[in-house]
C-alpha cells in the first residue's frame, strides 16, 4: 500500500476504530480525538450501530462523524443474527480500507465481531480496556465471553488497570503486548464535567437544584432480566417509602424487558423519577449531583468513584474489582433485602458513607487516551513505549487531576461497618 509519495512524505498508518454502542463510543471518543491530532496516522471510524439513537448522541457530543455506518440495529435481534450481520458488513469495508490496525473497545458483540473480522483478514487488532474478567462465562452475558475471545485475537492489549494486565498474563499474553493506560472513560468524564449541560427536563433540573439527596439508578443487564429486575424494582420501592425526603432518579433503558419490570412497581412513588435515557453530558451532570449510585453498568462503576460517589453494584460478580478493593464500591446483587440494607446504611451512617465516598478511584487520571496513542505509535516503531498508568516513576495522576479530585475529598479513609461480598477476579 506504499506509493512513490511515501519516499518524500512519511508513511501514515491507517487506524480503523470500530464502535457500536453508547459505552463504546464514550470510551473510544477520547482516543479518536487524540489520534486525529497525530501526524503519523489517519483515522477511519466505523459504526455498526448495534445501538442507534444512544450511540448517535455520544458521537454528536464529541463531534465524531463515522466514516462508515452499517446501521445494524433491528428490533428483537438475536445475538447470532447481530454477530453475523456485523461480520458480513465489516468484511468488505476492511478489505476496501486496508487498515494497518483495527481498534476495538470493551466487550460488546461489535467488539468481538470487529476483532474477528480483522483477524480473518490478518489485520492487527488493538483492544482498548482489555483484561476485564469475572471468570463466570454467563455473568455478564454475553460480555464475559466476548472479551475473552477478543483477547485471543488481539495483538496489542490496552488494559485499564494492573488487574486487567494480571488477568491477561494469566491468559498467557506476553507482557510486551500489554500497556496499562488507565481508563479512557475518565478522560471523557473530565471533558464532559468541564462542559456542564443544562438538563432538558425542567422537573429534573428542579430536583438537582433542590439540594435533596439523589440516588441515581441504572439497570439493564441481560442476566438480570426477569426476577432480577423485579427484585431491583421491589428494593427501590422499599427505599422510596422509607426515605420520602430522598429522590430516586432512574434513566430507564429503552429495552422493553427493563421497562416492564420497573414501571408497574415504581410509577406510584412521587419521589421516584423514571426518565428517558439522558445524553452523556446531562448524565455526567446528574452523576456529579448524586449522593450515591446503584448500578449494574461497568462504565458507571468506573465513573462514579472518580466523582466521590459510593456505588452499590447490582450484580453478584464484577470484572472491576478495583473499586471494591479500594472501598468505593460494594457488590449487593439483586437481592432486595441486601440492596435496601446497604442503601439504608449509606443514607443513615455518615461514617460508612465517608469511607466509600473518600476512597481514591483506581481507574484513571484523564490521560488514558494519551497513553493509548503512544502505545499505538510504539506498536508501529514510531515512539517509545509509554510508562504504565500507576507506574511510580510516571505517577498515577497528572497535575490537573490533583485539582479535579480535591473537591471530592481525595483522601483514603478505611471502611467501617460495611459488609463486603466476595468479588470475582484477581488482584
Amino acid at each position: 500500500r506504499r506509493t512513490m509519495n511515501s519516499i518524500v512524505k512519511p508513511f501514515r498508518r491507517n487506524v480503523v476504530l470500530i464502535v457500536g454502542t453508547r459505552p463504546e463510543a464514550i470510551k473510544m471518543a477520547p482516543l479518536v480525538r487524540a489520534l486525529r491530532r497525530e501526524p503519523w496516522c489517519q483515522t477511519t471510524v466505523i459504526s455498526t450501530a448495534q445501538h442507534r439513537e444512544m450511540l448517535d448522541q455520544v458521537l454528536t457530543l464529541f463531534e465524531i462523524t463515522p466514516d462508515h455506518d452499517l446501521d445494524l440495529l433491528q428490533a428483537g435481534q438475536s445475538l447470532s443474527a447481530l454477530t453475523g450481520r456485523a461480520l458480513t458488513g465489516l468484511e468488505p469495508l476492511l478489505a476496501q480500507i486496508q487498515p494497518d490496525i483495527v481498534v476495538v473497545q470493551g466487550d460488546t458483540t461489535t467488539t468481538f465481531a470487529g476483532a474477528l473480522a480483522a483477524f480473518y483478514q490478518q489485520i492487527p487488532v488493538a483492544h482498548l480496556e482489555a483484561g476485564l474478567r469475572t471468570f463466570d462465562p454467563y455473568s455478564p452475558y454475553p460480555e464475559e465471553i466476548n472479551r475473552r475471545l477478543t483477547s485471543q485475537l488481539a495483538n496489542l492489549h490496552l488494559a485499564a488497570t494492573s488487574t486487567g494486565r494480571n488477568n491477561l498474563l494469566l491468559d498467557g499474553v506476553g507482557p510486551d503486548r500489554i500497556v496499562v493506560t488507565g481508563n479512557t472513560v475518565i478522560d471523557a468524564l473530565h471533558w464532559s464535567i468541564a462542559r456542564p449541560a443544562r438538563l432538558a427536563d425542567p422537573q429534573l433540573e428542579q430536583i438537582l437544584r433542590s439540594g435533596k439527596r439523589i440516588i441515581l439508578v441504572t439497570a439493564h443487564r441481560r442476566e438480570s432480566w426477569g426476577a432480577g429486575m423485579r427484585n431491583i424494582a421491589s428494593a427501590l420501592s422499599q427505599v422510596a417509602e422509607a426515605y420520602p425526603d430522598v429522590e430516586i432518579v432512574f434513566p430507564v433503558h429503552r429495552n422493553p424487558v427493563v421497562r416492564a419490570a420497573m414501571h408497574p412497581e415504581l410509577d406510584r412513588h412521587t419521589n421516584v423519577s423514571l426518565i428517558e435515557p439522558l445524553d452523556y453530558r446531562e448524565f455526567c451532570r446528574l452523576l456529579d449531583h448524586a449522593h450515591l449510585v446503584l448500578t449494574d453498568s461497568g462504565g458507571i462503576q468506573e465513573e462514579a468513584p472518580s466523582l466521590g460517589k459510593p456505588v452499590l453494584v447490582l450484580r453478584d460478580t464484577t470484572e472491576r474489582p478495583e473499586a471494591v478493593a479500594a472501598g468505593a464500591a460494594l457488590l449487593v446483587g439483586t437481592n432486595p433485602a441486601r440492596i435496601v440494607a446497604a442503601t439504608a446504611e449509606l443514607l443513615d451512617d455518615g461514617v460508612a458513607y465517608a469511607a466509600m465516598s473518600n476512597a481514591v478511584s483506581p481507574y484513571g487520571d484523564g490521560r488514558a487516551s494519551e497513553r493509548a496513542v503512544a502505545s499505538l505509535a510504539h506498536f508501529f516503531g514510531l515512539g517509545e513505549r509509554p510508562l504504565d498508568f500507576g507506574d511510580p516513576v510516571n505517577g498515577s495522576r497528572s497535575p490537573d487531576d490533583q485539582g479535579w479530585r480535591a473537591h471530592h475529598a481525595a483522601k483514603v479513609v478505611p471502611a467501617h461497618g460495611i459488609p463486603r461480598l466476595k468479588c470475582s477476579g484477581h488482584g
